[in-house]
């Protein structure tokens, strides 16, 4: 909790530190941009201007004003993200699970395009300089190391990211600046008469292509909000307002160059208009602090896709995985499954459209479906906040409006591209959805008696010695939500399916609480020394080791001696030997599925295939191998059909 107050402080140290790990993607942005908005337009003033009004509009509109100030208020225990988002309004309405979900998939697609077209239009650089540049080769090289090196942690080279990164705002900044003194009327592009003009004289279609380049200044916004945990509210406040103006000088420097080659068709695999606001002594340098900011803006996308999959196992929108601690500092994890797949997607980017004006098409489609998902969350948090109505309604028309019209704009770069990554985050929605679908349609079939009338039935079986002892204490995992409750497996578990005597019977549940670092945990002893139940309440980010957490509450409890766990045998009880712990995993199997629906029948069959290629509930629990006992049994969904058979003598 102090860790959490401490990043709200406004501190030098959290000004560099949301340098180095938020501004990755939208600090990489002017490398493409621009270029994408001329593309191969003959240069004229109504484009270039109107292209860096759009431009500071949209870091205003978007960035500023619906990131840095209104969503990041949707602070949950100080942390951000979509999910983190959802968690804070899912108790408001059923339905959110869907922009939720949604906007997840979109984040993690956006993840697989980020690394190619950042480090190849850094490398591109270097193409005016060197005949024959194996480019594609060289950044297929980059991204192989950098997923690599991701299972090492990247607490080590992370703290390099902040200097990095001011001296890449910096020298982007001094370098628009350079260009803006020998033409200062550049300025006038911020009137947004300019925007406008250019929308308006443009016909539809190549509005909407210019819009969808425009929108590739704004991508790496989301990470604003996502990052939150990392840094703090104040921190990316305070640092947004350095950020933006050297992106702005940039940009507009780049429109001063382009100005002064007004009416002509620019070759962009060769002028990069980035590239070309450098002094010719300086671009060796440059292209390495460019090629070094690509790398920290891949980096950064990386660590939150794993951030994002971690919270999505937790909420049970996504099957389990294995997940790595690789160092001590907070919210590092490594997610070796989704490490490789974004590995591999983003070397399919890399092989399927080779350069970085290739890639542009395919960028931008499936973030803008995440900005919509999260405009549509964050008005209802701002319903939770008892803002008034009509400052929401006119949040959700602006908002929709921008969006609405950036993904139109996207849309055209449909069949250029876009199609890729809207393929992998309907994929990864599948997924998700089909794992969320699954387990909403296992629950409805699980049932639950009173475990008040199985008191005295089981205090018998511990006490009857002519059954043989399974262990001393025999652990259960249940789902019921109450301690009235329990599943009726687990009571066919131990008295019919091979009687299963025990000192004492502990049954476990674990909820995951819509903040992100809870962990408490709550005992009821409904029979004493002889039935407990645990309830932990863990927070959506906290790993469920729950052998260890067991461990440590028995501690405790035996501490205050609350239970006993001295073995009862008489050779080792009077030794002081602890008795020994057995857990037992109901694994639960589909038996027959023609009680379900024809799409209820199809999401438990893509279930089932999921659920071999993911971790085991035992494994996924962290529970200790050597004593754990996993119960197959079968999910009932039809009562068995009556058979009519004749006996014959």
């Amino acid at each position: 909790m102090s860790q959490h107050k401490d990043l709200q402080k406004l501190t030098l140290g959290g000004l560099l530190i949301s340098l180095g790990i938020i501004y990755g993607d939208i600090g990489t942005s002017p490398l493409y941009v621009f270029k994408a908005i001329v593309g191969t337009t003959r240069i004229n003033e109504v484009l270039v201007l109107g292209g860096v009004s759009l431009v500071f509009w949209t870091l205003t509109m978007q960035t500023t004003l619906k990131y840095v100030i209104i969503t990041l208020r949707a602070d949950n225990k100080g942390e951000g993200g979509i999910f983190s988002l959802f968690s804070l309004v899912r108790r408001k309405a059923k339905w959110l699970i869907v922009p939720a979900v949604l906007g997840g998939c979109a984040l993690l697609a956006d993840g697989i395009i980020t690394p190619p077209i950042t480090i190849s239009s850094a490398i591109e650089g270097l193409e005016p300089l060197v005949d024959n540049l194996p480019t594609v080769w060289i950044v297929a090289g980059i991204i192989t190391v950098l997923f690599i090196i991701q299972q090492f942690g990247s607490s080590l080279v992370g703290k390099a990211f902040g200097p990095i990164m001011f001296l890449w705002f910096t020298m982007m900044g001094v370098l628009g600046f350079s260009y803006i003194i020998q033409m200062p009327w550049v300025i006038k592009a911020l009137n947004p008469y300019y925007a406008i003009s250019l929308l308006t004289s443009s016909s539809s279609h190549q509005g909407f292509i210019i819009l969808g380049a425009v929108f590739l200044c704004t991508t790496g916004a989301e990470a604003l909000y996502s990052d939150l945990g990392h840094c703090g509210k104040q921190n990316i406040r305070v640092s947004w307002v350095y950020v933006k103006t050297c992106l702005i000088l940039n940009y507009l420097g780049q429109a001063a160059w382009l100005m002064q080659h007004d009416g002509q068709v620019m070759d962009l695999n060769k002028f990069n208009p980035f590239f070309q606001i450098m002094p010719s002594w300086f671009l060796y340098g440059g292209i390495a602090i460019a090629t070094a900011a690509a790398v920290i803006a891949s980096q950064a996308l990386i660590s939150g896709s794993f951030t994002l999959i971690s919270e999505a196992v937790r909420l049970n929108l996504w099957p389990k995985v294995r997940i790595f601690y690789p160092s001590e500092q907070k919210g590092q994890l490594y997610v070796p499954s989704i490490n490789w797949i974004l590995c591999a997607g983003c070397l399919i980017v890399l092989w399927l459209f080779q350069r970085s004006e290739a890639m542009e098409a395919a960028y931008g489609l499936s973030i803008t479906v995440a900005m919509l998902m999260t405009t549509i969350l964050v008005s209802k948090f701002l319903k939770r906040r008892k803002v008034p109505s009509y400052i929401i309604w006119a949040f959700l028309l602006v908002y929709f409006i921008i969006e609405g019209t950036f993904l139109a704009g996207n849309l055209v770069k449909f069949m250029h591209g876009g199609w890729f990554t809207l393929t992998i985050g309907l994929f990864l929605f599948c997924v998700m959805w089909t794992w969320h679908t699954a387990r909403k349609i296992r629950n409805r079939y699980v049932k639950f008696v009173e475990i008040e009338d199985y008191y005295n039935i089981l205090q018998e079986l511990s006490d009857d010695e002519t059954v043989p002892k399974y262990a001393s204490q025999l652990v259960y995992l249940t789902s019921a939500n109450f301690d009235s409750e329990v599943e009726s497996k687990i009571i066919y578990s131990i008295l019919q399916k091979q009687p299963k005597r025990a000192d004492v019977y502990w049954l476990v549940h674990v909820d995951v609480m819509d903040e992100p670092y809870t962990c408490e945990y709550r005992v009821d002893f409904l029979v004493p020394n002889k039935v407990i139940r645990i309830d932990f309440k863990l927070g959506f980010r906290v790993e469920q080791q729950i052998n260890l957490l067991f461990r440590k509450v028995v501690e405790d409890l035996v501490k205050k001696g609350e239970v006993e766990i001295m073995s009862k045998y008489k050779s080792l009880n009077k030794h002081k030997i602890v008795g020994d712990f057995r857990f037992v995993v109901i694994e639960k199997i589909l038996s027959r599925a023609h009680g379900l629906s024809f799409y209820e029948g199809i999401v438990m069959t893509i279930y089932q295939q999921l659920k071999h290629l993911s971790l085991s509930e035992e494994r996924g629990f962290g529970l200790d191998l050597s004593f754990v006992t996993v119960e197959k049994v079968p999910l009932m969904l039809a009562s068995p059909e009556e058979v009519m058979i004749t006996r014959m003598n």
